[in-house]
């Protein structure tokens, strides 16, 4: 009798499924080898443990929002580009967003660090970002990701519904405020 093999992208996917549907607070092998239909010794075969399973989700996930999501141009400026693709993202996802951005039990701090270095790697590309430091990088990226954040989590929860040029007029507002702030020119000459 053959047994069926399960591969690490197997599990994944049903890991995947599973936050998708019930954000990280029900991320348990149980849970996820229920969603196969298998015991939880392929999991721990292929993975340390559940962190490890979550770590490598997390990566899996933040890479196909780097090549489906976040590249999405709509106007021009990748800056606010980006930042609109995470909100609607947050739209399109609302119970993965949540899970990989916002929940204490998710992906939160990691996915700040995926996000901060797609984002410092894009925005250096662009002539009025090339010669900034990292840590004049830091602050741009941290003030706009908290702006952003909000909306987006405002929109989800359907308490604002701003229009699109609404949001572009946020985003702008928030990276020109950024830049000007006394604090923001500091970092930027050190």
């Amino acid at each position: 009798m053959r047994h069926k093999v399960y591969t690490r992208e197997h599990i994944l996917k049903a890991a995947y499924e599973v936050i998708a549907k019930d954000g990280f607070t029900n991320f348990t092998a149980r849970n996820v080898a229920k969603k196969m239909g298998i015991s939880t010794q392929p999991i721990y075969l292929e993975f340390e443990n559940m962190q490890d399973l979550k770590n490598n989700l997390i990566e899996m996930v933040y890479k196909e929002l780097e090549k489906k999501v976040f590249s999405v141009e709509h106007t021009g400026d990748k800056l606010v580009d980006m930042a609109i693709n995470y909100i609607d993202f947050s739209q399109n996802n609302p119970r993965l967003f949540m899970a990989l951005f916002v929940d204490e039990h998710g992906g939160g701090k990691l996915m700040y660090e995926f996000c901060f270095n797609y984002f410092r790697e894009t925005i250096q590309q662009y002539p009025e970002y090339a010669n900034f430091s990292d840590d004049y990088l830091k602050a741009l990226h941290k003030g706009v990701w908290i702006a952003i954040t909000g909306v987006a989590a405002l929109m989800s929860s359907g308490i604002v519904e701003p229009t699109r040029q609404q949001i572009v007029g946020v985003i702008n507002q928030t990276i020109e405020s950024i830049l000007r702030t006394e604090t923001f020119e500091n970092v930027k000459s050190q």
